[in-house]
């Protein structure tokens, strides 16, 4: 129920990328601008992912997933009758506020529902969210668009969010996972839990690849439309594969870290993978694109859950190990604001192909970070 409320998030995350050309052209705005509609996204998670640490830790998974979803919901029929571009981009910031607070509360459950050595799977169910989220929302808001309307992909993402408000709300409440508690143990304060050194590397490692991989999944779509000169649709599926791809890649992350034994091999790997491969897909044909794409899914799938499954580890106290994603989500968050703004102006001063290659270089930054996490 977790990993459908999360994906119940990404579908309001992921209607803006495949409309692009046609919220560009209906409220009349430019690539930089347009870039905003994921960016505020980001924002909004970014600022709320260590508020989110304090709330969880005081109310619990159960309140805060009810508070997320309802953002969700509300946002996005905000946004489905938005008047102007102002209109519409408060209401992603809306449905941002969902998406960071269920970014920290779903993996917050996982961890205190499975033991450290078996926990690298369930993550890598878990962080399925975006792509499978992703996926669909590629697939279905381009038919949505052409037939009925781009706000119609908005109402679908309010209608997937009320359904998943009220299935969390019933099922949560009778087998949500209780952290276990330590007789003796002090309750641990949420300041020592931010000063863990690895907490952070872990949030510079995921941010750095957060700034490669969003600036190319936003704008896929719309450089395919422009340059390859493909239909929406089918701009959409080519473009959906990086998500496929990523499922698989979060399946095989999270059973390989469980069966080698080190969870810092497995994201070291994904984040200079994602380097190597960014210095094509802008020169490619059609055919060879597809097969990179799927590539670059994997390596995108493969880091999040190796990372996720690494936090409760680097905590240390599985009742910190909300604290410990919120730092997490903040460089996730915080990347993901960065990333498609700079890839937008990159490619409005340099080319597509220079624009990626710089973007892989963030990515093995990221790599060099997260080999000197403390964590196996």
């Amino acid at each position: 129920m977790v990993f459908l409320a999360s994906v119940a998030a990404v579908l309001a995350q992921f209607a803006a990328p495949p409309l692009m050309p046609l919220l560009m052209a209906r409220f009349g705005i430019d690539l930089a601008q347009a870039s905003s509609l994921m960016s505020v996204f980001s924002v909004t998670g970014f600022l709320l992912a260590l508020p989110t640490g304090l709330l969880l830790t005081r109310f619990g998974p159960l309140a805060i997933g009810v508070l997320a979803l309802a953002s969700v919901v509300a946002g996005s029929c905000l946004g489905a009758v938005a008047p102007d571009y102002a209109v519409l981009l408060a209401s992603r910031g809306i449905q941002g506020v969902g998406l960071g607070l269920i970014g920290v509360t779903a993996p917050s459950v996982v961890a205190a529902a499975f033991p450290p050595a078996r926990r690298g799977l369930p993550m890598g169910v878990w962080a399925m969210w975006v792509p499978v989220g992703g996926v669909v929302m590629y697939n279905v808001a381009p038919v949505l668009g052409s037939t009925a309307g781009w706000q119609a992909a908005w109402w679908f993402a309010a209608s997937a969010a009320a359904v998943a408000l009220a299935a969390y709300a019933i099922v949560l409440r009778t087998c949500l996972p209780d952290a276990p508690a330590r007789a003796g143990d002090p309750a641990p304060s949420m300041g020592t839990a931010l000063r863990n050194r690895d907490a952070w590397l872990l949030a510079a490692t995921f941010g750095l690849f957060a700034v490669a991989s969003s600036g190319i999944n936003t704008f896929l779509p719309t450089f395919l439309v422009d340059q390859r000169s493909l239909d929406l649709a089918g701009a959409a599926r080519l473009s959906s594969l990086v998500l496929v791809g990523a499922a698989a890649g979060s399946l095989l992350s999270g059973f390989v870290s469980d069966r080698i034994g080190s969870r810092r091999v497995v994201f070291t790997a994904a984040a200079v993978g994602l380097a190597v491969l960014l210095l094509f897909p802008f020169s490619l044909g059609t055919g060879s694109l597809a097969i990179l794409l799927v590539l670059i899914g994997l390596v995108s799938g493969a880091l999040p859950a190796a990372v996720f499954a690494s936090v409760p580890e680097v905590m240390g106290d599985p009742r910190l190990a909300g604290a410990g994603m919120a730092a997490v989500m903040f460089g996730q968050n915080g990347g993901f604001v960065v990333g498609p703004l700079a890839f937008g102006a990159l490619v409005t001063v340099t080319t597509w192909t220079t624009a990626g290659a710089v973007l892989g270089s963030v990515s093995l930054a990221g790599a060099a970070v997260g080999w000197r996490t403390r964590v196996r």
